[in-house]
């Protein structure tokens, strides 16, 4: 079962879909909106980590910049969501490109370390040389108006919205890593001078995968601007980065079902665990010690190789 479900994409879509419709409509609609966002989020950082071997610990300056880019656009240019969206996208677009050129040419704790700095440089941006249009700690509140027959005031809709988008970076994700495409980002993380040898330019390679990654992420940044309708700092802080490595490493690197696995065990964990204790943080710990000795290929892997 378990082979089958790897090998169909349609069988993996449809436990995804399924498996998030239950859980939404017997728990809360808004609530679940967020860990489906929080999913993409994890499968654009998956792709850079799972697929590419790249441990970034700034990726939530991608997340905040499609989080404040749709926000700034919502607020200056046109509160229509279609449009909103769109400019977080290209905003995490803009900054993936103008910092992967030098990003991608480092590896190992360099790369993890220069993508926290720039996350602290754009936090900082947002708090004090830009806060007379981000709102500073403030941030800012929005409203915005629907496109076509969309209506971002109903909350069933933008749970549907949420999840087709899901649905759709997972068919991108599952497309882009089994096609050769994938198998050479493969190639790099196991060995890219190997791959250099082969004639291949990994430069280019890793500069179209870094992007990807980032406006994935910032895609989601917009979609969760769309669900709370405001951005804050908390958005592109810095010390968040922690919650989609832990996600990542609970589901497994380097497949959808891992990256959407560990999502949601995430989610679960620190939104329920805090109703009951309040130090629900060392139990997080706890579980990564676990993962890290006992089950490093996550929970999907070692379900996978049960």
């Amino acid at each position: 079962m378990i082979k089958q479900l790897e090998k169909s994409f349609l069988l993996i879509l449809a436990v995804i879909t399924s498996g998030f419709i239950i859980f939404g409509y017997s728990t809360s609609i808004l609530k679940i909106t967020d860990f489906i966002i929080f999913c993409i989020y994890v499968l654009g950082f998956d792709l850079l980590y799972g697929h590419m071997g790249r441990l970034s610990f700034g990726h939530m300056l991608y997340f905040g910049a499609g989080a404040y880019g749709a926000a700034l656009c919502g607020k200056f240019l046109s509160p229509n969501v279609f449009i909103v969206t769109l400019c977080g996208i290209l905003l995490g677009a803009v900054i993936g490109g103008l910092l992967g050129p030098i990003l991608i040419r480092t590896k190992g704790a360099c790369f993890a370390l220069l993508n926290l700095a720039y996350n602290q440089v754009g936090y900082f941006l947002v708090l004090v040389p830009l806060s007379k249009f981000t709102g500073g700690e403030d941030g800012i509140s929005l409203h915005f108006t629907g496109f076509w027959f969309f209506d971002v005031g109903n909350i069933h809709q933008l749970f549907f919205l949420s999840l087709t988008s899901l649905i759709l970076i997972a068919i991108l994700t599952l497309k882009f890593t089994h096609s050769p495409y994938g198998l050479l980002l493969k190639g790099i993380k196991e060995n890219e001078t190997r791959v250099n040898f082969l004639g291949y330019s990994t430069y280019h390679y890793k500069l179209v995968t870094f992007i990807l990654s980032a406006m994935i992420a910032a895609f989601a940044g917009a979609l969760t601007t769309l669900n709370y309708n405001y951005a804050n700092p908390s958005f592109i802080d810095p010390h968040r980065n922690v919650e989609v490595i832990f996600a990542t490493l609970i589901g497994g690197a380097g497949n959808v079902m891992g990256a959407v696995i560990g999502g949601v065990t995430y989610m679960t964990i620190s939104n329920y665990l805090p109703r009951y204790i309040v130090r629900w943080e060392m139990f997080l710990g706890m579980a990564l010690l676990i993962i890290a000795f006992k089950f490093r290929k996550g929970i999907w892997g070692y379900i996978r190789d049960i």
